[in-house]
């Protein structure tokens, strides 16, 4: 029988996770089928449940779902843990587990598709919400020389740095507002706030990016107002998300199959687009 997966969200129509999971089955040669759910507000749990009830084997969650998929998983990676969100179920006999391929998507495209080595570089990640809880963990793992959050509200990312203090490591972990940033310079700079969601860009103050810096935004598909301004401001490299997007979908594949696909044909495919 072929197995089920699914995205779940809401709105889920404009996913691109069934494409690149119909790629994946069929470089692998998986017998698998994947499907995109619109799940009703306040009803993400029953919408779990049935796909469970109707054979399926796991389910990539997307907004506004991510903390309702924390909450339902019996178990979490250590991962899942620290981001205290879910985007990746996996279904068997044992209960629902949750892992978060977030990090890991984000380290793999900058190590794989862009040549960007983290071990030892001056990071800059900016926003202290749930995107950047999301890949903390993954980014310290790579041992940084320096991790810099920062905020428009300094207190946020200053709650989030004590959180995750006891996995820096060597790594020198700070956390300040904007302002702050004024002197100091990274080699690569992650846009996880949502301005670009909104057409604007972080007030950073020039002089942020050292020569050959790279200013990576999460939101993909489009020039965002981010990168536009990290190329005014001096940064020699941008880019956008869809690379994370392919890679954390990877991750997600392997979790279920057991097969690590080759994520070059589908960045070829959906990068003209």
């Amino acid at each position: 029988m072929t197995d089920r997966y699914a995205v779940i969200g809401h709105p889920v129509a404009h996913s691109k996770s069934p494409q690149i999971h119909a790629v994946f089955a069929g470089l692998t040669l998986q017998d698998m089928r994947y499907e995109a759910i619109l799940a009703p507000l306040g009803g993400f749990a029953d919408a779990v449940r049935a796909f469970i009830a109707s054979g399926g084997r796991g389910m990539n969650v997307t907004v506004p779902f991510k903390l309702e998929a924390y909450a339902l998983a019996a178990t979490r990676s250590p991962r899942a843990e620290a981001a205290k969100s879910v985007n990746t179920l996996i279904f068997s006999p044992a209960g629902i587990h949750g892992d978060n391929t977030d990090g890991l998507g984000l380290v793999a495209d900058l190590r794989r598709n862009l040549g960007c080595d983290l071990a030892g570089r001056r990071i800059l990640l900016l926003g202290a919400g749930g995107a950047a809880r999301g890949v903390l963990l993954p980014l310290l793992e790579e041992k940084p020389a320096t991790l810099t959050l920062a905020n428009r509200t300094a207190a946020k990312a200053l709650v989030l740095r004590d959180e995750f203090a006891p996995r820096a490591g060597s790594c020198v972990f700070t956390a300040v507002g904007f302002a702050e940033l004024a002197g100091q310079q990274f080699d690569l700079v992650i846009n996880a706030t949502s301005a670009s969601l909104a057409d604007e860009a972080p007030p950073l103050p020039p002089g942020v990016y050292a020569p050959d810096s790279l200013a990576y935004d999460m939101v993909y598909g489009r020039e965002t107002p981010f990168m536009t301004a990290a190329r005014a401001q001096g940064a020699a490299r941008q880019a956008d998300g869809l690379g994370m997007l392919v890679e954390q979908a990877a991750e997600s594949f392997y979790l279920w199959r057991g097969v690590r696909p080759d994520t070059a044909p589908v960045l070829a495919l959906l990068r003209p687009a």
